[in-house]
């Protein structure tokens, strides 16, 4: 039911309050909005899985994101509601308000904190390639905890303490899009190894990461409102063409970054191509183009964070611009922290794409169909609800199997050199 089929002839909401886009312009905010950080993880996934295990398992998250996207346009066609925490009070009252709210939340802080991993790594990359050193001196200067206070301060902080962003964007912001410049041959030093365990510690990262690069669940409702000829079959049709679109994007970059490395990929694959020419020019353009689109990212990504907080805690209360300043000065804090003290990127995603990412992709999708949908239309032992209970369940049995693998990671000690800087 979730790939495009034809109406049954009665009329959906459509909302006409908002400026409409084209199909195509849909097509690219969403794939926009799928895009993210996360894409720079996968080729350290594909070195953990093989390339075979690795497809299925894209295939698979891809297949089941596409499925939740019909589970999210269902359910909005029947109450006519267009933002994923309004489907969350519809279903749950005020608590399933707060509890989406709180999911995508924590799903941005973890985008913060990858995008400021990111400078941490990339940064000191960049000015030790203008001062023409090959490896670190040890400078004040080349330590990525500082340089990520320094940005935080004199760039980030500055941007989000603007009351409004010049940018249209829907309830999530859009993504920077990078492509990344691959070597043609390895060091000889990097071989290939083929040996892999299904079900390995490492593995266990694998699946989380694959879900934090495809969220995009929030953006899909708004992205459906804007849509000039607003149907369901029209933006499933959307949804899936920008899934496919980033699944072939995701699987060339894995590809190429994991036969670049082979099992010296590291969790954030731009670092590692520091083993190969720490002074190459183009590698030095690409990390200098992912530098500016991450940096101003962060403010891009806070604001929707500090709407939902301030709707959740200050309810009814008008703009005052200490309560605007604090929370921004706060979420900075906190991420700044996070990204000091986390030793691994990797960690991350892991962790994220353990919780928030199967949350937004299959829990919530999942109780909000059975909740909303009217079981007069379809009774709990209908095979839709029936599926829809199943897909919940499945995201249950997602987060909880990858949290016991990463925690069973971290007691153990088991760890490759994936990136911990």
């Amino acid at each position: 039911e979730f790939l495009p089929h034809k109406s049954n002839g009665k009329k959906v909401p459509q909302f006409t309050d908002v400026r409409k886009t084209s199909f195509g312009m849909s097509v690219f905010n969403l794939s926009n909005a799928i895009m993210g950080s996360g894409i720079l993880g996968l080729s350290y996934a594909m070195s953990n899985t093989g390339i075979v295990l690795f497809l299925f398992l894209l295939t698979c998250i891809a297949i089941l994101s596409s499925y939740s996207i019909h589970l999210l346009l269902r359910s909005a066609g029947v109450v006519g509601i267009r933002a994923y925490e309004q489907l969350g009070n519809r279903a749950f009252g005020h608590p399933g308000k707060i509890l989406a709210a709180v999911v995508i939340t924590m799903h941005n802080i973890g985008a913060m904190s990858s995008y400021l991993f990111i400078v941490k790594y990339e940064l000191p990359l960049v000015i030790q390639a203008f001062l023409g050193l090959t490896h670190s001196s040890g400078q004040w200067f080349l330590n990525g905890n500082y340089l990520i206070i320094i940005v935080s301060l004199c760039i980030i902080l500055p941007l989000a303490l603007m009351r409004q962003l010049g940018i249209q964007c829907g309830s999530l912001p859009a993504l920077p899009q990078w492509r990344l410049c691959f070597k043609s041959r390895p060091p000889r030093a990097m071989e290939p190894n083929f040996s892999y365990s299904l079900f390995g510690l490492q593995t266990a990262y694998t699946v989380p990461i694959l879900a934090f690069a495809f969220v995009c669940h929030p953006e899909v409702l708004p992205i459906y409102t804007e849509l000039r000829n607003p149907t369901k079959r029209r933006m499933q049709t959307i949804g899936n063409v920008s899934i496919l679109a980033m699944f072939v994007m995701y699987l060339l970059t894995a590809i190429f970054g994991y036969l670049t490395f082979y099992a010296n990929t590291e969790a954030e694959l731009l670092h590692t191509y520091s083993k190969v020419d720490p002074l190459d020019t183009l590698i030095l353009c690409v990390r200098l183009a992912v530098l500016v689109a991450v940096t101003l990212t962060v403010p891009v990504v806070l604001f929707p964070i500090r709407r939902a907080l301030l709707q959740l805690l200050f309810p009814e209360k008008p703009f005052h611009w200490l309560r605007h300043i604090t929370i921004a000065v706060c979420l900075l804090f906190l991420v700044n922290l996070l990204v000091i003290f986390v030793p691994n990127i990797r960690d991350i995603f892991g962790i994220i794409g353990a919780t928030s990412a199967p949350s937004l992709i299959f829990i919530l999708p999942g109780l909000f169909y059975i909740r909303i949908v009217p079981k007069d239309q379809e009774p709990m032992n209908s095979r839709p609800k029936i599926q829809a209970a199943c897909f919940t369940a499945l995201g249950f049995i997602f987060m909880s199997m990858s949290l016991t693998f990463i925690a069973l990671d971290w007691i153990t000690g088991e760890n490759r050199s994936g990136g911990g800087h």
